[in-house]
């Protein structure tokens, strides 16, 4: 049950109140004029706390994620319920796309088989990953990220980003991925035709640590799509809703949502509405 308090009984002043719970002054003092139902005090309150996820999901969260964000803050809610007050007080994303073509397959190094072909069932971690570039407009011109993704949770192990096109850009996001997960010999690791990933530091960096090679088809987007729809994904959430000025106000962004949401909040209905992190661990406390 929610507990409306009582501003005159504590020191903030009525305007940072309603600042805090996302209402105006003169409507707190219309509420406090008349008699209101409990059930209406009860969605004032309910409504602060949908406001207050919405802002921490970079306003990404529509009312199925969001209902469940609000059970597990113990809140007892219903998904209908929440899509009202979000519909009925303008909660909902805008979303603008720009293009920029990043696989260039036009090159002679070497393309491996596509081992993968479309399978993106695992059933442990490290077992398969996924890696991909994708691109970021700023004020100031392009900026480009690479990421390294472990299929079975979704997880994002690796990412680096470049205000240029260069081969080291995925080599520094895979360097960082082997770094965190020391991954064993055998995992499949699945990119399009790009020449970052054909080069001959890439091959020897893969090949080395016992990677088995796999490329989609040519022009076939769908043999990469669960990095496509993470990028989607990190796209919605956070590049299409921001103009950057600097690489550094990207990359410090980027870093923020990655680390700081995605994978430890982020819900995926795949997952359970769990998050990436969240889902990696229950696994492994199931397996051990």
């Amino acid at each position: 049950m929610f507990r409306v308090i009582d501003t005159e009984k504590v020191s903030i002043p009525v305007h940072r109140s309603c600042a805090l719970f996302g209402l105006s002054v003169s409507g707190y003092y219309a509420w406090k004029g008349r008699t209101l139902s409990r059930r209406q005090k009860d969605e004032m309150v309910l409504l602060a706390h949908i406001r207050s996820q919405f802002s921490t999901s970079h306003e990404t969260y529509a009312s199925p994620r969001m209902t469940v964000e609000l059970q597990e803050d113990g809140i007892q809610v219903g998904r209908h319920r929440v899509a009202r007050l979000m519909r009925d007080n303008g909660l909902k994303a805008l979303q603008k796309r720009r293009y920029k073509k990043t696989t260039d397959s036009d090159h002679g190094g070497p393309v491996a088989p596509n081992i993968l072909d479309q399978d993106f069932e695992a059933t442990a971690p490290d077992q398969k990953w996924g890696v991909d570039i994708s691109y970021i407009w700023m004020a100031e011109g392009w900026l480009y990220l690479t990421i390294v993704l472990d299929l079975y949770s979704r997880c994002i192990i690796g990412w680096a980003v470049s205000d240029r096109m260069k081969k080291d850009l995925a080599l520094d996001a895979l360097k960082r991925a082997i770094a965190i997960r020391r991954p064993p010999r055998g995992v499949i690791h699945h990119s399009d035709r790009g020449s970052q990933y054909c080069s001959d530091a890439y091959q020897t960096l893969s090949t080395g640590n016992g990677f088995i090679l796999s490329m989609s088809g040519k022009g076939n987007c769908y043999d990469n799509t669960m990095v496509e729809t993470v990028f989607k994904t990190i796209k919605s959430e956070l590049i299409w809703r921001t103009i950057f000025k600097t690489r550094l106000q990207a990359e410090t962004a980027i870093s923020g949502y990655i680390d700081g949401f995605y994978n430890p909040r982020g819900r995926h209905f795949a997952l359970g509405d769990m998050s990436p992190i969240k889902f990696e661990s229950i696994s492994l406390k199931l397996a051990s």
